[in-house]
């Protein structure tokens, strides 16, 4: 690792590195976009670096998704969207193939009850044709309720993209990291960047709260903080408005009532709605809201409801009572309205910006741009990007699928079969390897986006103090040293849910 612990002995203007101790490129932010870059640059003979502030990656937009993969017919014609997320789409089933995230495509349908919203789905597939979207059709009422047949009977017509999916977002995320480090890149935790210089010979000394790094190029995905960071090298030519999206998660006992994914009509205000899901692991999705700071505050209450209420309008038997979770998060939308991916009037400075809705979806192919884009300015250095030949694609799941002879009992004696989480069924084993993969698990909420552990219906009651203890064991420290599940960001009133919560609800859906 050549970062350096300070830089006392420089003189950052004229400083002549040598060539050992520079990046080519250095990454900064751990989200789906940073991770897919780093993926995407560890197939070259490269010398790159990802910087994340958090403990772990996945901790900002990526963690707090829908973890739809959108068909790519949405994105208004000729916009940087319209042009990656069809193309990201179908790079999806490849890389789950390599790295067993979890993906699956299960299609989705536009609702329309109107014969008004019916003119809106056709302006939309007409987007989606220009788009390159193949495939897409219009239902009538009747063969969606062959399909659905828990949606609202007054159902009018839909618009069906058959190769949208579902996967686990911080999944994804955590995936593209491992592989990105086992091949090669350095991904570094816990460093925030608190300044940006751009030095002479073109190239930028990057300073974290730990260390400075040398680089040639610098590939911004920080996310919501992305217009400060390009503001550190007179970059930022545009400003982040975070939005705020809002979600429900209901048990698996929920998760018959959609086979697809199901979407309102467009909005103006809100986006693609509040859409109605099952998730990858078999819980159904309710949400988001779109929520920026100039909107009119909501209380949880009303939040919880807006939630509801939307949900309930085209699949009337969703049981509120059901939530196991919610949660919150924040989406980098740009000042430009749309994606901003583009060397910076500074060279070597390259703005992965702005990156909202689809950008889970177009992460593949935002990357593959980014790579472009790099080559472009590494040549300005005489550095060519060879081909990585001994990089490795593939990545092995962390979870075990269990069918019905899996024999697991908790304080089984035999790691694969002692079950430590008992609502998912997760095991020691997968724990431990969970802590000593790359990028590996160091708190509780580390390992539940690893392997599901406190992701059930009790919410980690159970299994937690035995995460805890594991994680404790294997990085042989003690167990106050390990952090537990943190505040989240819940619109219920307790963090985990309740029988008052869940009366609560269920109040909610009797009041419409």
């Amino acid at each position: 690792m050549t970062h350096h612990d300070g830089c006392s002995n420089c003189q950052h203007k004229n400083c002549e590195k040598n060539s050992k101790d520079v990046y080519d490129v250095l990454i900064i932010g751990g989200g789906a976009i940073g991770c897919s870059v780093a993926r995407a640059l560890s197939q070259y003979k490269l010398k790159t670096v990802l910087l994340e502030q958090s403990s772990d990656v996945s901790q900002g937009a990526s963690k707090s998704n829908s973890g739809i993969v959108h068909g790519g017919y949405d994105e208004m014609h000729g916009t940087v969207k319209s042009q990656l997320a069809y193309r990201g789409n179908q790079l999806f089933q490849v890389l789950d193939d390599q790295l067993h995230f979890g993906f699956r495509r299960i299609g989705s349908l536009v609702l329309a009850f109107s014969e008004q919203e019916h003119q809106t789905l056709l302006s939309l597939m007409e987007n989606g044709i220009k788009n390159g979207v193949p495939g897409l059709r219009i239902l009538t009422g009747k063969q969606v309720l062959e399909m659905e047949p828990h949606v609202d009977k007054s159902i009018y017509s839909a618009m069906h993209c058959p190769h949208s999916g579902i996967c686990s977002p911080y999944e994804y995320t955590i995936a593209l990291a491992e592989n990105a480090q086992m091949n090669g890149v350095e991904i570094l935790l816990n460093q925030q960047v608190d300044d940006v210089q751009h030095l002479e010979k073109d190239l930028f000394l990057v300073h974290t709260q730990k260390h400075v790094f040398y680089t040639r190029v610098v590939v911004n995905c920080a996310g919501l903080m992305a217009d400060r960071i390009a503001g550190m090298v007179g970059a930022a030519d545009f400003s982040i408005l975070p939005r705020k999206g809002e979600y429900i998660i209901l048990n698996k006992s929920q998760g018959h009532l959609a086979k697809h994914v199901l979407f309102p009509v467009p909005d103006k205000n809100l986006g693609k709605g509040i859409l109605v899901s099952p998730t990858f692991h078999g819980n159904l999705l309710l949400g988001p809201t779109s929520r920026d700071q100039h909107d009119k505050p909501m209380n949880r209450e009303q939040v919880a409801a807006f939630i509801i209420k939307n949900a309930v309008r085209f699949i009337p038997d969703i049981d509120p009572s059901e939530a196991i979770t919610s949660y919150t998060g924040n989406r980098a939308k740009c000042s430009r309205k749309d994606f901003i991916i583009e060397v910076s009037k500074i060279r070597g400075f390259i703005n992965v910006a702005g990156i909202d809705s689809p950008g889970l979806t177009s992460s593949p192919a935002v990357a593959e741009r980014v790579v472009g884009l790099c080559q472009q300015e590494l040549q300005r250095h005489a550095r060519v990007m060879l081909r990585n030949t001994s990089f490795n694609p593939t990545r092995q799941a962390i979870i075990k699928k269990k069918d019905e002879s899996f024999k697991g009992r908790i304080d089984d004696p035999n790691p694969s079969l002692n079950i430590i989480c008992r609502c998912e069924r997760v095991t020691e084993q997968e724990i431990v390897d969970a802590i000593h993969r790359p990028v590996g698990a160091t708190d509780t909420d580390a390992v539940k986006r690893r392997t599901r552990a406190g992701m059930g219906h009790c919410q980690g009651t159970f299994c937690e103090p035995r995460v805890a203890r594991l994680l404790a064991r294997e990085l042989k420290v003690s167990v106050d040293k390990i952090h537990g599940h943190s505040a989240g960001s819940s619109i219920l009133p307790h963090r985990r849910v309740t029988e008052e919560d869940r009366a609560y609800l269920s109040s909610l859906k009797s009041k419409l």
